[in-house]
């Protein structure tokens, strides 16, 4: 089985994925961002490292969403596939980050490699407004992540949200995070572990 947790960044994925591992002894597979070798790079001069940052992650992923089938066992991962093609590479080519040519053969890739995998059982969405994201971002208090501009997040949050409207490869769970803290309240971490068990009743 194959749970997926999407949402901007600070939404709180990485978070949320220990917290639910733990909960349902699913294991946990995070996004690689300590051992990327672009990310500092990239926030520093996008324009230069977009294309090799996008599919440092496209490549990361795929190999991910392969080894999740492979493994046969139940299987929780931050982040999808569907986030860099759907969102992150969109948004940087829109903004003149990344060239025409780049943005195809990113985009040609991406198609091959969806064609091969298979979509996750339940992808969960952390939806966040920008102030939720911003005070989440400045409280983990990473050095690359200082640059992030309020525009940046801005334009990720609409593609979050146009792809989630149009979003049908599987059952979809949104979370409102804005005025819940699963950290703190177990209260509220319940609610959300049982709104997914609802929605994974109907997976067995």
């Amino acid at each position: 089985m194959h749970i997926a947790i999407a949402g901007n960044i600070g939404a709180g994925k990485t978070t949320l994925t220990k917290l639910l591992a733990k909960h349902f002894k699913w294991e946990p597979h995070y996004e690689d961002v300590v051992d990327n070798p672009y990310l500092d790079d990239f926030y520093h001069q996008m324009e230069r490292w977009s294309f090799n940052l996008q599919i440092y992650f496209l490549n990361s992923r795929f190999r991910q969403v392969l080894q999740i089938r492979e493994s046969g066992k139940k299987i929780i991962q931050d982040r999808t596939i569907y986030e860099d093609a759907h969102i992150f590479a969109p948004n940087l080519y829109s903004m003149g980050l990344m060239t025409s040519r780049d943005f195809e053969n990113y985009t040609s890739l991406f198609e091959l490699m969806e064609s091969l995998v298979k979509a996750p059982d339940l992808l969960i969405y952390l939806r966040s407004s920008i102030p939720n994201l911003v005070g989440q971002i400045h409280k983990r208090g990473r050095d690359y992540e200082n640059s992030i501009s309020i525009d940046y997040l801005s334009r990720l949050n609409e593609r979050y949200e146009a792809w989630v409207q149009t979003y049908t490869k599987g059952k979809l769970l949104i979370i409102d995070v804005d005025n819940i803290n699963f950290v703190d309240n177990p209260e509220d971490l319940g609610n959300i572990i049982n709104r997914i068990d609802a929605e994974l009743n109907g997976l067995f």
